[in-house]
């Protein structure tokens, strides 16, 4: 089972820049998006439904705006939108797939880098956030959460950890609620545990600010974070860079597991 996560920054912009075409090589079996900045009304059919693929999304309700996407090889059994909070929802960040024993998750937390109040509005959807991942974990399914998280974890997941331990995104909050999904709720950080000490490597997100892309002074914010029944099956892991279709790169992730074969 291969799965790609992927920010787009744009679903129109991505597919400008040679994001569908490069997906048709990809051979994934599930495919989670990120940050779509449309309605179905702008999305032409090649981004509703790829060849070999059924979409599913969850928009938000400002025009040009967050939104999340799956491409599925398989028919969805069930399709959940939202988290059932009227305003994480209303921006679009958590859509749910059920394909037999699996549940897959596609994740745009929020930033808080425009200043204090998004960053209250994003310690919210974490503290909320976090019973639901509880509720995941015990759901008796395997569960992938694909996405976006806006937080890197731990110095070793973004290039200038010092100079940004006061700023959004690495923040000793942030952290620490992370390191509690896993320590406490024992979710699988796939990526760290097939790569537990890259570094420069890692990074999927780099500001358009200065040159960021050609220095690599990068972050580790885009995650495939599983339960433990799941996660242990991953094989490989790649971030892709040949080719730019946002300021994030595809996360790639291959498991030896079939969402068909019975628990």
């Amino acid at each position: 089972m291969r799965v790609i996560s992927l920010n787009l920054n744009g679903i129109r912009s991505a597919a400008s820049k040679g994001f569908y075409p490069w997906l048709a090589q990809q051979n994934a079996d599930f495919v989670c998006l990120q940050e779509l900045k449309a309605q179905a009304a702008n999305l032409t059919t090649e981004m509703l439904q790829p060849a070999g693929y059924y979409g599913y999304f969850h928009y938000a309700q400002k025009k040009g705006y967050s939104g999340v996407g799956i491409y599925s090889r398989q028919t969805a059994d069930r399709v959940i939108e939202g988290l059932g909070h009227d305003d994480i929802d209303a921006e679009g960040r958590y859509l749910e797939i059920h394909v037999g024993n699996l549940a897959l998750i596609s994740l745009y937390l929020p930033s808080g880098s425009s200043g204090e109040l998004r960053q209250n509005v994003k310690f919210s959807v974490l503290e909320r956030f976090y019973p639901h991942l509880q509720q995941l974990m015990n759901s008796g399914k395997e569960v992938l959460i694909c996405g976006d998280w806006n937080i890197a974890h731990r110095q070793q997941d973004l290039k200038n950890w010092r100079s940004n331990q006061k700023n959004s995104g690495f923040l000793p909050e942030e952290r620490n609620w992370m390191t509690a999904i896993f320590d406490q709720l024992h979710w699988m950080d796939v990526y760290r545990q097939l790569h537990p000490t890259t570094t420069e490597d890692c990074y999927t997100w780099w500001s358009n600010r200065g040159q960021a892309w050609s220095k690599n002074v990068g972050w580790r914010i885009d995650y495939q974070i599983a339960t433990p029944g799941l996660g242990k099956f991953a094989n490989a892991a790649d971030i892709y860079k040949q080719q730019r279709f946002s300021d994030h790169a595809p996360l790639t992730i291959d498991y030896d597991f079939s969402p068909n074969t019975p628990p």
